[in-house]
């Protein structure tokens, strides 16, 4: 559960937006408006915090929330 609330965290902090709206259903194109380079330096923030490799081929597949916690 930690884990989850960083990621909420990060993504609040980067993206200018309040981590009450950050929920595991949350589509980060839609509800948040982030486009293709902000996946990809949200990726790398979430690579640095949580000391994981996330290949590229994954970040086609990342829409919501909770398909960067299914990564972690």
């Amino acid at each position: 559960m930690e884990k989850i609330n960083r990621l909420k965290e990060l993504i609040a902090e980067n993206f200018g937006c309040e981590i009450e709206y950050v929920k595991p259903e949350t589509n980060l194109v839609e509800d948040l408006e982030i486009d293709s380079l902000d996946i990809v330096e949200l990726t790398m923030a979430i690579e640095e915090e949580f000391g994981v490799s996330i290949p590229d081929s994954d970040l086609e597949n990342i829409r919501t929330v909770q398909d960067i916690i299914n990564i972690i």
